[in-house]
C-alpha cells in the first residue's frame, strides 16, 4: 500500500492541484488530460508544483477507480470550482445555475430594451414610407439573413430538422407570421402608445387558450385581476385621439395570434434549443408573409411607394431603416424567445404586457402622442390590473414550488 501511495503521490505532485477542503479541487492549468484507470495517471502538466494527498481521497476499497478528469477540465475551463464525489470529478454549479432569477431578469430587461428602440425606429419608417405588409416581411428577411449567417459560422450550430419537427413549428410559424403582420399594420394606422395598450390584453388571451383549449384549470382569483385590464383597454380605446377599426381589429388579432403562438412554441422547444426554434420559425414564417405583401402592396410598391419614400429621406437612409429595424426586430423576437424557454407561457405574457409600459411611456415622449385624461386613466388601470395579475401567479407558483420540494422531501 506504501509504494502504491508513493506512485500516486508522484504522478500528482508536478500537477497544479490544491486541495481547499477534503472534497473539493482547485485546478487552473490542466490541459490535455485522460481517465484515471488502474490507479495509473496519463497526462501533460506545466507550471509544476508538489502536493502530498492522502491516500484515502484517491484509493476505492476495489481494483480500478475511474476519475474522469476531462469533465475537471471541461469545468475549469469554464472557471467552476471541481469537486470530488465518491471518486469522481464533477463541476459546481455555473453563475446561470447559482442564480437563476438574476439570470432571468437580464433576459427580460435586454428584451424590454431592444423592444423599446425597434419600436421607435419601426414607427419614424412608417411615417414616410406606410407599407406595413412590405415592412413586415423586411423584418423576417434580415432575421432569416442572421440566422443563415450564424449558422453558417456554427454560432450556433445548426439543429436538424425532420417531418415531425416541420409539422409541429409550422402552426407556430403562422401565427408568428398573422401577429408580425397585424401588429404592424396595427402600428402603421394608430399611435404606437394605443397598440401596445390594446396588445395589453395578452394575458387575458394567454389564460383563456390555457383554459379553454389547453385544459389548464385558472383560478376565479386570476380572471377577477385580468377584469382591470379588460376595463382599463377599454377606457382608453374609448378616448383614444387615433382610433380607428383597423388598427384596433389588428390589434385583437395580433394578441390572439400571439397567444397561440407562445403556448406552441413552448411544446416545440423538446428536443431543440430556443435559438434554433426561432431560426426555423422566421425562414417558415418569412414564406407565409411574401404573398400578401406582394398582392396587397406590390403594386403601390411598383408605381409610387418606393419613389415617394426615396425622395423624402434618400435611398441610404431608407435602405439604413429598413435593415435597422429588421435587425432590432430579430434581436428583440430571438430574446423574447430564449426569456420564454425559462418561464411558463402566461409568465411570458405578463412580462409582455409590463414591456409595455416601457413602450407607451417612450413612444409618448419620443413623439409626443397626446393623449386624454381618460385614455391615460385607463392605461394606468390595465397596467395596475397587471401587475395584481403578475403578484398573484407568483405567489401561485411559490406554493406549488415548496409544496413540490416538501414532497421530494418525504
Amino acid at each position: 500500500m506504501a509504494s502504491v501511495c508513493n506512485s500516486i503521490q508522484f504522478s500528482l505532485k508536478r500537477s497544479n492541484f490544491s486541495f481547499s477542503s477534503t472534497h473539493k479541487l482547485v485546478n487552473r492549468n490542466l490541459i490535455n488530460l485522460v481517465p484515471l484507470r488502474n490507479l495509473s495517471i496519463i497526462a501533460n502538466f506545466k507550471n509544476f508544483e508538489p502536493i502530498k494527498p492522502k491516500c484515502s481521497q484517491l484509493l476505492k476499497p476495489r481494483n480500478s477507480v475511474d476519475v474522469f478528469i476531462t469533465k475537471a477540465v471541461a469545468a475549469d475551463a469554464e472557471g467552476h470550482d471541481i469537486e470530488i464525489t465518491d471518486g469522481y470529478v464533477k463541476p459546481t454549479k455555473g453563475f446561470a445555475e447559482k442564480f437563476p432569477a438574476l439570470v432571468t431578469g437580464f433576459f427580460f430587461f435586454t428584451w424590454y430594451f431592444l423592444n423599446v428602440i425597434f419600436n421607435i425606429l419601426n414607427k419614424k419608417v412608417y411615417n414616410y414610407f406606410p407599407y406595413p405588409y412590405f415592412v413586415s416581411v423586411v423584418h423576417l428577411l434580415v432575421g432569416v439573413t442572421y440566422c443563415l449567417i450564424s449558422w453558417t459560422v456554427g454560432l450556433p450550430k445548426r439543429a436538424p430538422i425532420n417531418k415531425e419537427l416541420l409539422a409541429l413549428l409550422t402552426p407556430v410559424a403562422f401565427c408568428h407570421a398573422l401577429g408580425h403582420v397585424m401588429s404592424n399594420v396595427s402600428f402603421a394606422t394608430v399611435a404606437v402608445s394605443f397598440t401596445h395598450t390594446i396588445k395589453a390584453l395578452e394575458p387575458f388571451f394567454s389564460a383563456s387558450a390555457s383554459q379553454f383549449v389547453l385544459g389548464h384549470q385558472i383560478p376565479v382569483s386570476l380572471w377577477l385581476s385580468l377584469a382591470p385590464v379588460v376595463i382599463g383597454v377599454s377606457m382608453a380605446s374609448l378616448t383614444e385621439l387615433s382610433f380607428n377599426w383597423t388598427g384596433f381589429i389588428s390589434a385583437m388579432i395580433s394578441n390572439i395570434a400571439f397567444t397561440y403562438r407562445s403556448i406552441y412554441s413552448k411544446k416545440a422547444m423538446t428536443g431543440m434549443d430556443s435559438t434554433n426554434v426561432y431560426a426555423y420559425i422566421s425562414i417558415i414564417a418569412l414564406l407565409f408573409c411574401l404573398p400578401p405583401a406582394i398582392f396587397i402592396e406590390g403594386p403601390q410598391l411598383l408605381q409610387y411607394g418606393f419613389r415617394d419614400a426615396i425622395a423624402k429621406v434618400g435611398l441610404y437612409k431608407f435602405l439604413s431603416d429598413l435593415f435597422w429595424i429588421g435587425m432590432f426586430y430579430h434581436l428583440y423576437n430571438q430574446i423574447a424567445t430564449n426569456t420564454l424557454e425559462r418561464v411558463a407561457p402566461l409568465t411570458h405574457a405578463v412580462g409582455n404586457v409590463l414591456k409595455r409600459v416601457f413602450v407607451i411611456g417612450f413612444s409618448i415622449v419620443v413623439f409626443g402622442n397626446k393623449i386624454s385624461t381618460q385614455t391615460g386613466i385607463g392605461t394606468a388601470i390595465a397596467i395596475a390590473g397587471v401587475a395584481i395579475y403578475s403578484l398573484i401567479k407568483a405567489r401561485m407558483e411559490e406554493k406549488k414550488r415548496k409544496a413540490a420540494a416538501h414532497a421530494h422531501a418525504q
